[in-house]
């Protein structure tokens, strides 16, 4: 059975990366020093290989409250979800930082997007919507990487809010 939430000693397990690679949603939060909240949409999420960071791809313009408020405190928030089951995810952490997204980093959205696209038009919605959801100018780009600290089920269901630690989700 591959790990899921944290690999001893930090680190997202294997069930985790898996989940990110799949054809999900991705949603931001974070709060400034005054504890004001701010949520976004993500563009595209990808783990390291070894799980050690989270790089999340947003937005900037669309997003400028989140982006100054992770570079203030280092919070960040990421839920992960499946809308097809509502199988979902949150990784969290204080020592985000915000970056410019390397090239590499820059074409995960163009692939996230179609693997969102399929996932939406399974379940009833039209590719232009999804399409129209996920635009941005890929100019106004922003790299949030993190090093998770806690990852959470967010499954609705009994086990929502449960600590991921090697138990693997439903």
């Amino acid at each position: 059975m591959a790990a899921a939430g944290l690999q001893p000693g930090g680190g997202l397990g294997d069930a985790t990366i898996a989940f990110l690679a799949r054809r999900v949603s991705v949603s931001v939060a974070s709060s400034d020093r005054a504890n004001r909240p701010c949520v976004g949409r993500a563009l595209g999420a990808r783990a390291s290989a070894d799980g050690a960071r989270l790089t999340v791809l947003v937005d900037g313009r669309a997003n400028a409250a989140l982006v100054a408020a992770v570079a203030e405190t280092g919070r960040l928030a990421v839920v992960i979800s499946e809308p097809s089951t509502h199988r979902s995810i949150q990784v969290k952490g204080d020592t985000a930082v915000v970056a410019t997204p390397t090239a590499d980093e820059a074409a995960l959205p163009a692939h996230h997007t179609d693997l969102f696209v399929a996932e939406l038009v399974g379940i009833g919605f039209t590719e232009p919507f999804v399409r129209t959801v996920c635009a941005h100018d890929p100019a106004d780009l922003v790299a949030l990487h993190l090093r998770p600290g806690a990852v959470f089920d967010q499954t609705p269901g009994p086990n929502a809010g449960a600590p991921l630690s090697t138990r693997v989700p439903p």
